[in-house]
């Protein structure tokens, strides 16, 4: 099968969450038959079957079943219409509710656990106890959900400057069309109408340039071509008519005179008639399937929760020890499962979501100002563990822009006159000149080849058209007629006879294509994209010109293009590299484009894989393959999301970048979505960061902050779990010999709301360069050992303040508990706070490396 048929076959049956075939997706012959009325679809089948069925209808009976007119529909038909159908948009996000969103913010272990612990001094009547633990919640939850409701709303605010319309033809106000010999006009308004307050029967008029916001059937057109690049990936435009030629035609994206929605003109006009809107579209249904598949957890909800649960683990074990122990020696149950509680209190790091919320909102503020809208708080801390980059080449790694990079004779030699022609070809062309023909005249502009123009005058054209590949246009000077043609090599080569070369002209021979062939091949794999050129002159003058005057040319040499890289890409890989991240480039252009490119960027290609190759590997076989593969070319979507899954699976943060239709599902899966300002509107909703520049140096940033938000919750977490670990440690040893608690409970829990208080300043901490020199994920076991090494150790100032409070002080008896209890209060207080100092640093605190202002501030204030 054609490469190009593989692909238009992924996309369709990427539609289908079963990825059924093609005949199974579409239904048989009698499924077309059917009338499948346009609100009453269920499933991408239905969508599929009605558009197809559409596509061979006759106009008349698409008037009938749509209930509309060549002349539109009537201001009533459309409120109607759009009563039944509603708004032409993609329900990209189904919004969460205020107390959806208070919920979900409120919902984590730490959190559910302290609820139960506040039921319990319900129930006991502690009301200190009650108005502490309630204030933890409180504070927590709260501080989160404004945070992430910051975020949201300013991705909101991005995606409403984007504002597209579409011209629609309506009836006048109080009209109404009527199929009759006896009336002959209509007061039809054009007007400009936001492309949501499109309505299926709304007939629009199309021409390049224009975004086709709805499904239509094309009802008459002239040299119109759509791209549907954000659909398929493929890159060139395809041509539409107003007749469906093909019979039977199963693909839907094959269908010949329909336009999808989310795809555009690029050049040639149409009036077409929308029979699909919104979730009804083809675009739609695939939209749906994003956003339909469950939210995928990250690298960051994994260590998170892993976390979580080790401390919880740890407050499981130890409380239940202290609980015993204490009612053993004490003899008072009761106070003992107090104590055993605040103990509890006292393990579990209640402040982590509030801190971990702060600290990724701190990152999230600062990068907005580089111009990056954070959607999910939590990709601030995934960019810092993303260790693999996925992203496409087209527009991130180039400038998006095609350059005219040579112009050649035939064999390969610079060659001025080259240009001279294809200038000449493409300023005279009337037809929307595309990327190739702005690139010709910009490098032109910049001699002597403009003053061409006055000795030449333009007699005819032979249009451009993807069946010839090729345009010619035809000058006369010296009153002599000279055509001028420019196309695809293959194509061009066949319409010539003679080839020109130092001022002589030879016969094609297959000798001399063979020659030719090797030239281009050169090229190509140069990553040069080659046009040719060919003229012929006319000594008997013609008035007109056509596709049959294409012949026995002679072909006079190259131009040859290319999309050249950014200046920003090479100095911005480095810089990925050196923090330890591997970039991958996934694309659907061909592999030798994109292997020129790295080579330009200083990307170094160690392996490449083909879609086609892809296709032939096992899960297994590709994970094998893909951590040294660093360019796969030639991708469908299918192929972008298998493959980031993938290396998902083996272990690796990924970051995808993209910004099509057919990346929304590879940004679904991965560990961080990136997408631009300019994308699609499914990819700016699966993406968790959405750049106002498209430039892999933002990235740069972003994975510094992400790496600087990781260690400042790091930091929390060692800080809050050693220091209370080795408070219970304490705990035990002094509840193993001492006739009284050690400390109150309420001691205990306002012990550990002052130290969570000290803490909040840790999101505006400093963070150790050689930190952020590597990718840093969560790493339990060593959370662990930290854990059990570090708590021991710092309770000997607990046990040498308990001998001091014992001997010293004379605390040593029931009467005197209180001055025993409020010694270690104090010592316990500063001891922690000052600890931070050690432990927030591998380097020598206050010396090698310091704390900011804040964290100083906040420590003098708890002290």
């Amino acid at each position: 099968m054609h490469i190009l048929d593989r692909l238009k076959t992924l996309i369709v049956n990427f539609f289908d969450n079963k990825f059924t075939s093609r005949r199974q997706f579409v239904g048989d012959a009698n499924l077309l038959d059917e009338n499948y009325p346009i609100q009453s679809y269920d499933s991408p089948k239905d969508i599929t079957a009605a558009i197809i069925k559409y596509s061979y209808s006759e106009t008349k009976s698409l008037y009938t079943d749509l209930d509309s007119s060549p002349k539109g529909l009537s201001y009533k038909q459309v409120e109607q219409k759009r009563a039944i159908f509603g708004a032409n948009e993609i329900n990209t996000k189904n919004r969460l509710t205020w107390y959806k969103h208070l919920w979900l913010c409120y919902k984590n272990p730490f959190n559910l656990l302290l609820t139960l612990l506040d039921i319990f001094f319900i129930l006991t009547h502690d009301i200190r106890g009650i108005v502490v633990i309630t204030l933890m919640i409180v504070i927590s939850t709260v501080l989160r959900f404004v945070q992430e409701k910051r975020s949201n709303n300013a991705a909101d605010r991005l995606k409403a400057m984007v504002s597209t319309t579409a011209t629609v033809y309506r009836l006048g106000k109080d009209e109404q069309y009527v199929d009759s010999p006896q009336v002959v006009s209509f007061s039809t308004d054009r007007t400009e109408v936001a492309i949501r307050d499109l309505v299926p029967g709304d007939i629009i008029a199309l021409s390049a340039g224009d975004l086709i916001s709805a499904d239509v059937r094309i009802i008459s057109a002239k040299d119109l071509f759509v791209s549907q690049a954000s659909l398929t990936g493929e890159s060139l435009p395809v041509e539409k008519f107003a007749i469906q030629s093909k019979p039977n035609v199963l693909d839907v994206l094959d269908l010949e005179n329909i336009g999808f929605m989310g795809t555009n003109v690029v050049s040639g006009t149409a009036t077409a008639m929308v029979i699909a809107t919104g979730q009804n579209t083809i675009f739609g249904s695939l939209a749906n399937r994003v956003i339909k598949n469950t939210v995928v957890d990250t690298s960051f909800h994994h260590g998170i929760n892993k976390v979580s649960w080790l401390l919880i683990y740890f407050m499981l074990i130890m409380s239940p020890i202290v609980f015993i122990l204490n009612g053993a020696t004490k003899h008072d149950w009761m106070s003992a499962l107090i104590f055993a509680l605040s103990i509890a209190v006292g393990l579990t790091p209640e402040m982590l979501p509030m801190i971990v919320t702060s600290t990724l909102a701190k990152g999230a503020v600062l990068m907005s100002r580089r111009k990056v809208i954070v959607k999910r708080l939590d990709a601030i801390q995934n960019f810092g563990a993303m260790n693999i980059l996925c992203t496409d080449k087209t527009g991130t790694l180039t400038q998006d822009k095609i350059c005219l990079e040579r112009h050649t004779d035939i064999m390969g030699e610079d060659f001025d006159d080259v240009l001279e022609y294809a200038y000449l070809n493409s300023y005279y062309q009337t037809g929307l000149k595309n990327l190739l023909d702005v690139a010709v005249l910009e490098r032109a502009n910049f001699g002597d080849i403009p003053e061409l123009v006055k000795q030449f005058k333009k007699i005819d054209e032979v249009p451009f058209d993807f069946k010839r590949k090729r345009m010619s246009v035809v000058v006369e000077s010296n009153n002599q007629h000279l055509l001028i043609c420019k196309g695809a090599v293959e194509e061009m080569t066949n319409i010539c006879s003679t080839a020109y070369h130092h001022g002589q002209e030879y016969p094609l021979s297959n000798d001399l294509l063979a020659k030719l062939k090797h030239v281009t091949e050169e090229l190509n794999a140069d990553g040069l994209r080659v046009v040719a050129v060919a003229i012929k002159r006319y000594h008997d003058i013609k008035h007109s010109y056509g596709v049959e005057d294409e012949n026995h040319l002679t072909l006079v040499g190259y131009i040859a293009f290319m999309d050249p890289p950014k200046e920003t890409t090479k100095p911005a890989i480095e810089a990925l590299n050196k923090h330890g991240v591997m970039v991958k480039i996934l694309t659907g252009d061909n592999e030798l484009v994109t292997r020129k490119v790295c080579r330009e960027v200083g990307l170094s290609v160690e392996g490449m894989l083909l879609g086609s190759t892809i296709d032939q590997l096992s899960d297994k076989e590709l994970a094998k393959l893909a951590y040294n593969t660093t360019v796969f070319a030639k991708l469908t979507p299918a192929h972008k999301e298998r493959i980031v899954s993938i290396l998902r699976s083996s272990g690796h943060t990924v970051g995808f970048m993209g910004d099509g239709i057919n990346d929304a599902a590879a940004l679904r899966i991965a560990d961080i979505g990136i997408s631009v300002d300019s994308a699609v509107d499914i990819a700016k909703e699966a993406a968790d960061i959405i750049l106002l520049e498209k430039s892999l140096m933002v990235l740069e940033d972003g994975i510094e902050e992400g790496r600087k938000t990781f260690a400042n919750m790091l930091k929390y977490i060692k800080i809050t779990a050693s220091s209370n670990f080795g408070n219970v440690f304490s705990v035990l040893i002094a509840s193993a010999f001492l006739p009284f608690e050690p400390m109150l409970p309420m001691h205990l829990l306002v012990l550990n709301l002052l130290y969570d208080i000290s803490q909040i300043a840790i999101p505006f901490d400093n963070v150790d360069k050689d930190f952020l020199a590597k990718p840093q994920r969560w790493d339990s076991k060593e959370l662990k050992r930290f854990i059990v090494f570090f708590g021991p150790l710092s309770s000997i100032f607990d046990i040498t303040t308990f001998l001091l409070m014992w001997f010293f002080y004379g605390a040593n008896t029931i009467a005197h508990q209180t001055l025993f209890q409020s010694g270690w209060f104090v010592e316990s207080l500063f001891t922690q706070t000052m600890i931070v100092h050690m432990i927030r640093t591998r380097k020598i605190p206050f010396i090698q490396s310091s704390a900011s202002i804040y964290m100083i501030i906040m420590m003098v204030l708890i002290l």
